[in-house]
């Protein structure tokens, strides 16, 4: 994200915004957020707007770039989504969209799909994009201790907390730790990886 934060500006539209943890990387002339209409949206009082799962309160063509932070896998409708964020983009406006390809059912149960480096490419031509960089995330042998941590981060929360404290400090920096050093001893292996990281721009 901070690699490629530089390739958006002017005005940005933040979908699924969260608690716009990546607001500080870009620079913008204005930065708006939009997220789900949900009571937890609604509590958490950061997002700018609303989106009610059909289409973004927003003219056409108001915004020179989208960022779309691991979202697209909760979306049940990923067309009309599509559509819309190639909607409010200017002619020539960017898209940076993360997606994960191998990663645990989360956010359940609104954890729909998972997108392969090709499907999540034939899907952003198909609604009118170009793709100018396209990377993957962790395409070596630290997928794999990432996984582990996360299956021990999963069981582990039925835990008293001074066990989670230990676990986290013992065991799952281990594991981290291992990780480095296999994914620096090994090949890379591009087939398996965590996050698909797509700039894209819309096709005038």
């Amino acid at each position: 994200m901070k690699e490629l934060s530089p390739k958006l500006g002017g005005t940005i539209l933040d979908v699924g915004c969260g608690t716009k943890p990546y607001k500080q990387l870009f620079k913008f002339s204005s930065y708006t957020g939009l997220d789900i209409d949900s009571a937890c949206s609604r509590a958490r009082g950061i997002a700018d707007y609303l989106y009610d799962g059909k289409s973004f309160p927003f003219d056409d063509v108001c915004f020179d770039a989208v960022l779309c932070n691991q979202v697209l896998e909760h979306v049940i409708n990923p067309d009309e989504f599509l559509e819309q964020i190639n909607r409010v983009l200017k002619p020539d406006g960017r898209l940076l969209l993360t997606v994960p390809f191998v990663w645990d059912e989360h956010e359940q149960p609104y954890d729909y799909r998972r997108y392969s480096s090709f499907g999540l490419l034939a899907l952003l031509e198909a609604h009118g994009f170009k793709i100018i960089v396209q990377k993957k995330t962790c395409a070596d042998a630290s997928v794999l201790f990432q996984l582990i941590n996360a299956f021990l981060f999963k069981i582990s929360r039925s835990l008293p907390k001074i066990c989670k404290v230990l676990l986290t400090f013992t065991v799952m920096t281990l594991i981290n730790l291992s990780g480095i050093f296999f994914s620096w001893l090994l090949p890379a292996n591009p087939d398996l990886f965590l996050d698909n990281i797509v700039l894209a721009e819309k096709i005038s």
